[in-house]
């Protein structure tokens, strides 16, 4: 890839968008910025990405004229910037770079910034943001939101909105992370009893459940808000930790599976300790009961947080 979708986006804004925007509106109020979904908000864009919804794009929002606006770019955009086409084709979803000799179908969104807010957030948060929003909002939304970069940020609201919506209050962090600690808990021992039985492939499928948990537990103990399944790894490969998931995802026997499972639960049991949210906790396994499967009992950092 020549250049990165974000730094594309950045300079189509930069050195085309915003001045054609001041040259045919004069001094009227805009932000611009690139931000929700794609590739290349979260900086995970590839040469695979220009296939569809990548190239010279970005949300330009207004309070008022943004038909008008919208239209005066169809008509003067150049058809291409740094070699890219600014012309986009396809569905209504789905569209993808082509060169035009009529008017520009551009994906410079303009639009007003409560309207985006309700349509890709689902609530305003330049109001008080309640725990019910806080919760329901799944992280990948999140990402998006605070992801990309603002270029210019006429309106003056949308950084303050972005930074609001930077991490968690205290104590729903809290809460966030404690539901992951029981939904790793619920199933901890079934990886040895589906393998007791001869079902390795169940309990291949149960352990790779709690391989995604754990690794969304780490971002979240990083404070950084886990993407979808697409870019999961590749999130939680850029903190570096030493966690050998790959091993228990490539096991061949419940046993060794479990004991690569059991290692990966404390490791991360250990930089719960780490963050001082409780007191310190025991990181290492046991028994499941009676019965000779390795489990963290993770309830018990669920009900210290």
């Amino acid at each position: 890839m020549v250049i990165k979708g974000l730094e594309l986006s950045r300079r189509f804004s930069v050195e085309v968008v915003q001045p054609l925007v001041r040259k045919h509106f004069g001094d009227l109020p805009h932000t611009a910025a690139r931000i929700g979904a794609g590739s290349e908000v979260l900086g995970f864009d590839t040469e695979r990405s220009a296939d569809h919804e990548w190239g010279p794009r970005l949300q330009l929002f207004v309070n008022h004229k943004a038909a008008d606006i919208s239209q005066m770019l169809s008509e003067h955009l150049p058809k291409t910037f740094l070699g890219y086409p600014t012309n986009f084709e396809g569905g209504d979803r789905i569209r993808s770079m082509t060169h035009t000799d009529g008017p520009v179908h551009h994906r410079v969104d303009v639009t007003s910034l409560d309207a985006w807010f309700g349509e890709n957030l689902g609530f305003d948060p330049k109001a008080p943001i309640t725990d019910d929003q806080w919760l329901t909002t799944s992280t990948q939304t999140l990402a998006e939101v605070t992801g990309g970069e603002v270029f210019h940020d006429g309106l003056n609201e949308l950084t303050k909105a972005r930074e609001r919506l930077r991490w968690y209050p205290d104590h729903v962090w809290r809460e966030i992370l404690a539901r992951h600690w029981r939904r790793i808990a619920k199933k901890e021992a079934f990886v040895g009893r589906c393998g007791e039985v001869g079902d390795e492939v169940g309990s291949a499928v149960v352990a790779a459940r709690q391989v995604r948990l754990l690794m969304r537990l780490c971002l979240l103990m990083h404070r950084r808000y886990p993407p979808y399944a697409k870019w999961l790894g590749s999130a939680f490969a850029q903190l570096s930790m030493d966690i050998d998931f790959m091993s228990v995802l490539t096991a061949s026997t419940w046993q060794e599976r479990e004991s690569h499972l059991a290692a990966a639960y404390t490791k991360v049991a250990e930089l719960h300790n780490e963050l001082k949210l409780t007191e310190p906790l025991d990181p290492s396994t046991g028994p499941y009961h009676e019965r000779p499967f390795q489990v963290l009992r993770a309830e018990r950092f669920a009900d210290a947080l």
